[in-house]
């Protein structure tokens, strides 16, 4: 549902013409996702993108998609396992066709093993990946991420994936299949997970917004009722933190010298940090942190990140127009390349809005197109 558009939407940002094909009548379910009756989800992650309607149960359908298929370098899709072969578009058919096309197969748990024919949505890949199990805290349930980050994790590996099989076919080699699950991905930003276990043996346990591993680091509420994150992971942050607060006599304790020592002992390492933050504000917190050079930030809800000077001084978050809202706030493309930068070029599309384009290359013309609407083949 997310990580084929979130996988389109950076090759689009950075110029690739995305032309997401869509059932007629119905489209991406995507657009369902609506709040306040506006699809900001499509909107945010369609944008540079066009949309054709096909309707692939008809054999019309399916021709012009073979056809798109000849002058296409990427053909993304996410059925479960073997529905692109039943509709007669497996990657044979696709590289038959098309000998240098990057066929990516989006899926929840991969193109074979035992769970490949299971529905794959994002939220159960990130509970059986171990990531649902690693946060929130030990005496509650496991927490599973508020957005659909297995999806996302997914639709950039893949990204990185089709330009990689793209510089292979362009250097001499030739078109190929992606096989791109949520699970593999999801695992894979779970650090040395399996190692870790191997060595110790052990389930290690929820540990709120402390990480394993590494202390002191967590999120501390302020005195004005908000929240400083920080994170002091390098010995030498450890040994700066501690004298600014005035307790560098810290370090010489065994309980606080090395970081192994002060996982061990993680509630009594934050006390200090604790007790500091809690008695300033969020503003002099920070202007502190800031003098001293410490690794910390405040924690802000949506509004405090749209108001942050920073994030308005760099555009991080950027206006595109729209026709339900005037404008609609979203993220600028990321990253920034210096000599062939990315760009939003258009809203998302409406559904078939260019249909007669994209046929219209084809030879599709105005009698052709107004006979396959009728017939509800676009």
């Amino acid at each position: 549902l997310v990580a084929g558009n979130m996988l389109s939407l950076q090759l689009a940002d950075f110029g690739a013409e995305v032309i997401k094909i869509e059932e007629p009548g119905k489209g991406d379910p995507l657009r369902d996702w609506r709040v306040k009756g506006i699809s900001a989800y499509w909107k945010v992650y369609a944008r540079n993108k066009k949309s054709v309607t096909l309707n692939l149960r008809e054999a019309e359908g399916k021709a012009l998609l073979l056809r798109l298929v000849e002058r296409a370098d990427v053909l993304i899709e996410n059925f479960r396992p073997g529905i692109l072969e039943k509709m007669g578009f497996g990657p044979e058919v696709l590289l038959a066709r098309n000998p240098g096309i990057v066929v990516v197969r989006i899926s929840g748990w991969g193109q074979d093993g035992p769970y490949k024919f299971r529905p794959g949505f994002g939220t159960l890949v990130e509970g059986m990946s171990g990531f649902a199990a690693r946060n929130g805290f030990e005496d509650r349930e496991p927490v599973l991420p508020p957005l659909a980050l297995a999806d996302m994790v997914a639709g950039l590996y893949g990204a990185f994936a089709v330009m990689t099989a793209l510089r292979y076919r362009d250097a001499g080699g030739t078109g190929q299949v992606i096989d791109l699950p949520l699970l593999d991905p999801m695992f894979s930003v779970l650090g040395p997970a399996a190692a870790t276990y191997q060595l110790t043996h052990k389930i290690e346990p929820r540990t709120g917004s402390r990480a394993v591993g590494v202390s002191p680091r967590n999120v501390f509420r302020t005195k004005d009722g908000r929240w400083i994150s920080m994170s002091a992971s390098m010995q030498v942050m450890v040994e700066r933190l501690y004298k600014a607060l005035g307790v560098g006599q810290m370090l010489d304790d065994p309980r606080f010298r090395t970081n192994a020592d002060r996982v061990a002992n993680a509630e009594a390492s934050e006390a200090p940090i604790r007790a500091f933050i809690s008695a300033h504000t969020l503003e002099d917190g920070m202007a502190f942190f800031e003098k001293e050079e410490i690794t910390a930030a405040p924690v802000y809800d949506i509004d405090q990140f749209m108001a942050d000077p920073h994030v308005k001084a760099r555009q991080i978050v950027v206006d595109l127009p729209d026709k339900d809202m005037g404008t609609i706030p979203m993220h600028a493309v990321v990253p920034r390349l210096s000599a062939s930068p990315g760009a939003l070029r258009r809203p998302a599309p409406e559904l078939g809005e260019h249909t007669a384009e994209v046929l219209g290359r084809l030879g599709v013309d105005g009698a052709t197109r107004q006979d396959l609407t009728r017939r509800k083949i676009i």
